[in-house]
């Protein structure tokens, strides 16, 4: 099988939009465009380094009710489901916290110049003060929401479902490592492999998938100094130290695999009894279960 592949950046990593390789040239042309207008909209609503986002305007507004699109609403509520079903394991309201690990700017920018925590630790969990009703969003004072993996992995769910419209018999959106398959794909799958989270040039395991999605949380990615990485764990308001370098998550969306994976890297080698995926430890070991869940085989 011939796969056919078109890469662009957004949202700060390289998009990949792959294909089967016998797929008319124009109905191709067309899938792609639609991939990336559909990151390009979402990334006006839900990034928080750009100024002119909504969700910047949100978090400007942090105390007084703001009307926002249908879109940033069922993505906060999405957000706020999953800290309910994680137990505030996940949150969407850890902003204050990532900006005070020094993670305040783009990540090439924070790359860029010498960057230390900014200011001590402390617990988050204010996404309970949260209140969203229909199209009217109010943050706490001195609360802002950084919706971040969430917002790429509904968005490659969002450019995954445009594409296939275009007419494509399958397709698999990739953005920076997660990513969804949608459509009648090869019956021997789509190979897709795991990074090594401290070599990016090698793999750890190659996955075959047929259906689904797959979402990474690592704290190698990006990281700008010792124990200083993007995954916050909001029980202490500090980077994550579980013992997981990575977790590498199948769930039936993106979405739902990037919540997965990040409830999974705090939850350590447990979370394995009831989430398909592999984990790759601090100590050099790596841990899968991932022999025959529905849509990937090891």
């Amino acid at each position: 099988m011939e796969l056919v592949r078109h890469a662009f950046r957004a949202m700060g990593t390289q998009i990949l939009v792959l294909v089967d390789g016998s797929e008319d040239a124009a109905r191709l042309a067309g899938a792609v465009d639609r991939v990336r207008d559909t990151f390009e909209r979402l990334e006006r609503r839900c990034s928080r380094f750009r100024a002119d986002s909504e969700l910047t305007r949100v978090n400007r507004r942090a105390g007084r009710p703001t009307r926002v699109s249908p879109e940033l609403a069922e993505l906060v509520s999405h957000a706020l489901a999953a800290a309910r079903r994680t137990e505030g394991r996940f949150d969407p309201a850890v902003l204050d916290a990532v900006v005070g690990a020094g993670y305040d700017r783009d990540f090439d920018e924070v790359l860029a110049g010498a960057r230390v925590a900014l200011r001590p630790p402390r617990p988050c969990g204010r996404w309970r003060e949260v209140r969203l009703e229909g199209d009217r969003l109010e943050l706490p004072e001195g609360v802002g929401l950084d919706l971040g993996g969430l917002a790429k992995g509904w968005t490659v769910d969002r450019a995954a479902e445009a594409a296939l419209a275009a007419g494509l018999r399958w397709v698999l959106v990739n953005a920076g490592g997660d990513l969804r398959l949608l459509g009648e794909a090869p019956p021997e799958g789509i190979p897709v492999g795991v990074e090594d989270p401290e070599d990016p040039s090698a793999e750890v395991l190659r996955l075959h998938l047929t259906a689904g999605a797959l979402a990474t949380s690592s704290i190698t990615r990006r990281a700008w100094g010792p124990g200083l990485h993007h995954l916050i764990d909001p029980r202490t308001g500090a980077p994550a130290a579980s013992g997981v370098l990575q977790a590498t998550v199948w769930a039936p969306t993106c979405a739902e695999a990037e919540v997965a994976a990040k409830d999974a890297l705090l939850r350590g080698e447990t979370a394995l009894g009831d989430v398909p995926g592999v984990l790759v430890l601090a100590d050099g070991r790596v841990l899968t279960n991932l022999d025959a869940p529905e849509g990937v085989a090891a």
